[in-house]
Parts: structure tokens; sequence; C-alpha cells
């Protein structure tokens, strides 16, 4: 196990959220696996452990210690830890930002939690189970079967890396945190920006209801206070708060200006005193659609997307460092990008703390592949109902952040299309129905690319890694008549129900397969170590010129509101990143740029 003196990840998990008083829990734990997912039968729970692990790092990752990268179908996590004194009068909650994939928490012996899904936190209230001075005992099993439905995202559901699955994640990969709360506390805030009144809407969720509390709320900006308002609080259980911005101080965010106000919230006694307070932040930014546009702020903004898989050599899905999460929104945005669809993942909250400080425009997504598990092309996507509640949980933390611009529950559910109904028309329309029950101000698209089985949803899309800017400009000719290009079984069967006139873009795109080591080899053909679509260009010069042809097939046609092209970097063998896999430059950036950030035919309607 390697020495480390500092905790690994040491900064605040949840910025849009934050408390004063906190416990970072990362470092060395003790480890064990459990090949079997016998360790309940053989007293796991009770006893010390055999290894050492390095968390939040999963165990197939370096960063971790272990590296190993064998299925894994249970692996068993124990630390002790003293409880801040200080505490003393509050309760004591034990945050888990992500674990994959069944999880079950002890505490002393107790159990505090379970959950399932490997990409959405949980959170376990030590009340009654140890208390502010008491020792600790945290022990977690976490189980990742591999078989049946199940979130997966991008794990290869092989022994090895293969096509565009890479190296499976188990257990803890998010940071795990201890944090005092009083009995009656505030929950998570929902904050709705609303431009056209110029004004903030705030729901302020309680633990509970008390004669004579109140609820408060301040906005600031760099001159001071914007606006306050307080709200009694022993009658909702959410109670809700109306911060008006004056035109003076009015400013709203956008990618040229991703300004910010602060946001302080508070819940009062009978008496004034503070029982809790967060600090928070918010965006006054508004998403709409005009025709085949989305538009923010009023705005038509082209929207240049960039797939980022969020994966890392040393890491896999854990950011070595939060400055490496920082260091993908700068490398997107100097190659001329403006968002990313955050591909098949539901990032960290930190991730989208630095999208909304710098600008920069997200697509949240569910990381839904896993459920490929039925034996025909018309029932082959079977996700099952815990697909649509790990989505709420996503949906739920991420819906204050301003950056997120558009919701995709789906990807590429490739199943034909029938008279009967199935397992994935049913969940594919309640995660829909969901979405927009829970979020009503964004665009959802029902399933990118693909199985579109929901006829009014909000956005069009299609799949194409066309190569051939010419070929690839006749295939997207469609859209001016209404019969864009749509994604259909290899034999002709449709996926999805009909285009309905809806905003369209190709979600995903490109993809060109640039690896120049591999080029000047004798293995440069051998896809199964390195791989993109299409045929590989013979030199980067033929690189740009694609790219350009491409890009430029879709920022040419007035009916396109955007694209996503694949992909920020190289992911082990999918060799078609911009940049490397380590993040360093592979190609000439300033051209790649370029070639993006004329303005879009839609913009100048």
């Amino acid at each position: 196990m390697p020495s480390h003196s500092a905790v690994p990840r040491p900064e605040y998990p949840r910025p849009q959220f934050a408390r004063h008083d906190w416990l970072n829990l990362n470092g060395t734990w003790q480890f064990e696996l459990d090949r079997g997912d016998s360790g309940l039968e053989r007293g796991l729970t009770d006893r010390e452990l055999s290894g050492e692990i390095l968390v939040p790092f999963p165990p197939e990752s370096e960063l971790s210690g272990i590296g190993e990268t064998d299925f894994l179908h249970a692996v068993w996590y124990r630390r002790t830890v003293t409880l801040p004194a200080e505490w003393a009068g509050r309760r004591v909650l034990l945050h888990f930002g992500a674990v994959d994939y069944d999880t079950t928490v002890w505490v002393n012996g107790t159990e505090v939690a379970r959950h399932r899904g490997g990409f959405t936190p949980f959170t376990a209230d030590l009340d009654g189970v140890a208390e502010p001075g008491d020792e600790a005992v945290i022990t977690v099993r976490a189980r990742d079967p591999r078989s049946g439905p199940q979130a997966r995202g991008k794990q290869a559901i092989k022994y090895a890396n293969h096509d565009c699955n890479y190296t499976r994640v188990t257990g803890i990969w998010q940071t795990v945190w201890l944090e005092p709360v009083a009995d009656l506390h505030l929950r998570r805030p929902r904050i709705t920006p609303d431009l056209a009144g110029s004004a903030f809407h705030l729901e302020l969720p309680l633990s509970g209801n008390r004669e004579g509390h109140r609820v408060a709320a301040v906005l600031t900006d760099a001159d001071g206070e914007v606006a306050r308002a307080e709200a009694r609080a022993d009658l909702d259980l959410a109670p809700r708060l109306y911060l008006p911005v004056p035109e003076d101080r009015r400013r709203e965010w956008s990618p040229d200006d991703p300004h910010l106000y602060g946001l302080r919230l508070a819940l009062l006694d009978a008496e004034g005193v503070e029982v809790d307070a967060a600090e928070s932040y918010a965006g006054l930014r508004a998403v709409g659609i005009r025709g085949k546009a989305i538009t923010l702020n009023g705005r038509t903004v082209f929207q240049r997307l960039v797939l980022d898989q969020g994966w890392y050599p040393d890491g896999l899905m854990t950011a070595p460092t939060d400055e490496a999460l920082v260091r993908d929104i700068e490398l997107a945005m100097a190659a001329g990008f403006n968002g990313a669809r955050l591909h098949q993942k539901v990032f960290e909250e930190r991730f989208l703390y630095h999208a909304d400080r710098l600008g920069y425009l997200v697509w949240g997504e569910f990381g839904d592949w896993g459920c490929e598990v039925g034996g025909s092309s018309g029932d082959n996507q079977q996700p099952d109902a815990s697909y649509v509640g790990q989505w709420l949980e996503a949906i739920e933390r991420d819906y204050s952040h301003p950056s997120i611009v558009g919701w995709c529950p789906l990807n590429e559910t490739y199943q034909k299309l029938h008279d009967r109904v199935t397992q994935l028309d049913s969940v594919t329309r309640a995660m829909f129905l969901a979405t927009k029950a829970l979020d009503t101000t964004r665009p959802v698209v029902d399933a990118s690319g693909y199985a579109h089985r929901v006829a009014e949803t909000d956005v069009y899309d299609s799949h194409s890694y066309e190569q051939d800017p010419a070929a690839f400009a006749r295939q997207q000719a469609g859209l001016a008549d209404g019969t864009p290009y749509v994604n259909r079984h290899a034999d002709g069967t449709a996926y999805s129900l009909p285009y309905r006139g809806q905003p369209y873009f190709v979600s995903e795109f490109g993809g060109i397969w640039w690896d120049p080591e591999a080029a000047a080899t004798a293995a440069g053909d051998d896809r199964t170590a390195s791989w993109g679509y299409g045929d590989r260009p013979r030199d980067e010069e033929e690189f740009h010129a694609r790219f350009e042809g491409l890009t430029g097939v879709l920022l040419g046609d007035p009916d396109m509101f955007g694209y996503c092209y694949t992909q920020l970097t190289d992911v082990f063998q999918e060799q078609n990143g911009v940049y490397r896999f380590d993040r360093t430059t592979k190609l000439d950036v300033e051209r790649v740029r370029a070639a993006q950030v004329r303005r879009a035919a839609i913009e100048e309607r």
C-alpha cells in the first residue's frame, strides 16, 4: 500500500450546499475482496479486514493501491473514526458521494443504509447509533454483480477492455464524509432562476417543522446584498422564498459571463437564533425553445459540444485531483467547444461546480448501458424500475446547477419498434415523464440516438459516424424538409417514433481515429489495441480536413441547434480523442478551435 501523508481529494464535495463543519473520510481504509459474496456469512461485519485501500479511488484503479481489474462481485471496507466531540448536541450524517453498485453500510454493527446505484449519493443518519465523541466503526459492503440489468455506463462486461467499454469500477469512487446537523435542519435546496421575472425561486426542504421557526435567504453579489427573504418554517415541509433581482444588479449567466450570485440559507428558531445554515450560489439564466433553436437567455447559442466520458488512466471514473476536473473543461474550451455531453456517467458534483463558474454548457446524462439482457432484437433492452429511481436521485442532486441546459436519461437504446409495448417503452416513458415532473425548466431528449419512444420528446437527435463530409452532408440534408437522418436497425427496421419537428442535433459524430504513434508502426491497423471510427487519416493534415468538413456541415445547417463531437480524450483503446488519455496534446488544437468558432447558420437567423 503506498504511503499518503495528505488526504486525497480533500475539497468539499457539495459546493452548492456547503456547511462549515464537516470531516473528510477519504484516505486509508481497511479493505478485503469477497469474490464469492460470502462475507456476511463469514463475519466480515465484525472483524478487521485483511488489506488496505486508498479511498475514494476504486480497487481496479492504480491510485487505490490495489489495481485488481478482474470481476469483483463484492468488496468490503472498514474504518474506525472518532466523531468530533465539538459536534455535541447535533446528529451526525455519514455521506457517500457514489458507491458502485449495491451498497450496505453498518456503523458499530448496526445497519444504517442500503442503496442501489453506482452514480448517485446517499446518506446514513447516525443518530442513536453513534454520537459526537463516540468511536464509530464504519463497515461498507459493495456488491457489483456481473449479470442482470444494471446501470453500468461504459464499464466492460467482458473480462478485458473492449470496443468502447472500459475497466470496471467497484465500490467507493467518490468522497466519503461526515457532517453534523441540528435535529431540525435544512435539506438540499432547489434553486430555480426566473429570468423573465428577474428573480430566483427557492424551495427549502426541511427535516421537519417546529413552532416559531423560520427560513431565511440572502442573495449577494460583489457589491453586497442584492435581496433577502424570510418565511415561516412551521407549516410547509418545503417553504418557498422569492428573491427579486433589481435591474441595476441583474447579471445573466452565460458562457460569455458566467456570473454567480452568492446565496446564504438559514433556519432560525423562535428567538431568531440560527439552528442551521448553508452557503450556496445561483446563476440567473433561462433555457428555451424557439422553433428549431434552443435558446439561452432568449438568444440562440449554437451548442458546440464534445463527448466527455470522464475517465482517467490512474483513477478510472475518479478524477485524481480537483484540478483534473478543471483541466478537462479548460482543454475543451481551448479546442473551441462551449460545452459537453457528460456521457454514460453521472459526473461528480464538483465538475458541475467548475462548469457553473467557467460558463460551460452541459447535458446531464445517466449511465444506462447495462440493460442489454433480452434475447430478441425486439425485446433486448430491459431497464428496470431502479433506473427511474437512480435517475431521479441524479436530477435532484443536480437540479440547481446553471451549467446544465438539458437532460438525457438514456443513450443508444437500440431496439426495434413494433406494435407491442415493451419494458423499454415503459421505462423510457417513465424516465422522460419523471424528468419533466421534477424539472420543468430544461429540455429533455428521451433517448440520445436510436430509440426515440416518446412522441412528445422536447429534442430529437441521431448519431452518425459517417466520415466523408460530402456523404455526411447528403445524409443530413433531409432536416430542411422535416425528414432528418434517423438511426435504424441494420435491416432498415425503425427504432423510433417519427420526427415531429422538434429541435434537432447530431449528438454523436466524428470519432475520427487518430493515433499518430500506432499509425507509424506495423501494428497501426490493429483495432484491438487502437481504434476509432472510419479509416484512420494518413496524416494530421487529413484529420483536420475531415474535422473541418464534418463540423462545417452542421455549423452551416440553419435548422441544426448544435452538435456533439466524439470525443474529448482518448480512453484506453478508443483512440479518437482531441487529446490523449493523459490529457497531453496530440493535435494542433488551434486548428480544431478555428474550425468551430465561426457563427453557425442557426445563430444568423
